[in-house]
């Protein structure tokens, strides 16, 4: 028994020490980690109707953000395919939240290419777009990575992060829903995301 004692009270050492760790990591300087409650924040954009926007275009719903770019082979058009059949899943629920596509490319994604983009998935996301600052600032708060590739003859590819990010009315992060994750888990987040922002 005393054994026991002594291996339980160590495992508890170990583990405070874990979390000490990643906390001191995270608050030093120069350190690029993002803390849960540090994802998202006020942005300002552009829409694609060429409108000034900035959070509080959700009419305090929850929200879904998704970061790409137009020109991505795969991953968006996907990503992009698979929220419009959670809206459709959704049903009438899916007129209590907003659904986004923020580009990581703002040099090539004009409002314009945004609307002919997204509007072919579903007209209940909104292509969201600005200038490189608005966009830097935008991608930072969120923690998303997107970087530049260089391609042959002066072409380019953007790799980002794939994930769709849950935000809550407040714009609070709720979670995510990873890049082919099961369409009735993501469902089932985003009806819970309904659900917290009622």
């Amino acid at each position: 028994m005393k054994s026991f004692r002594i291996v339980t009270w160590a495992l508890v050492a170990i583990v405070l020490v874990g979390v000490g760790y990643m906390t001191w990591q995270e608050q030093k300087p120069g350190s690029n980690s993002i803390t849960f409650a540090q994802i998202g924040g006020p942005f300002t954009l552009v829409d694609h109707n060429g409108q000034s926007v900035d959070q509080t275009m959700f009419d305090n719903k929850p929200y879904a953000l998704f970061f790409g770019f137009t020109h991505c082979p795969e991953i968006c058009p996907t990503s992009l395919y698979e929220m419009a059949g959670w809206i459709e899943g959704l049903g009438a629920e899916a007129d209590k939240m907003g659904f986004a596509f923020v580009t990581v490319d703002p040099e090539r994604d004009t409002p314009e290419m945004l609307k002919d983009y997204v509007t072919v998935f579903s007209d209940k996301i909104t292509g969201l777009t600005g200038s490189e600052e608005q966009v830097q600032a935008t991608v930072k708060s969120y923690g998303v990575v997107a970087e530049r590739v260089a391609l042959e003859d002066d072409d380019y590819t953007m790799n980002h992060t794939a994930s769709v990010f849950l935000m809550n009315a407040d714009g609070t992060f709720q979670g995510t829903i990873a890049y082919g994750e099961d369409a009735e888990v993501a469902r089932e987040k985003l009806s819970n995301l309904i659900a917290v922002g009622s």
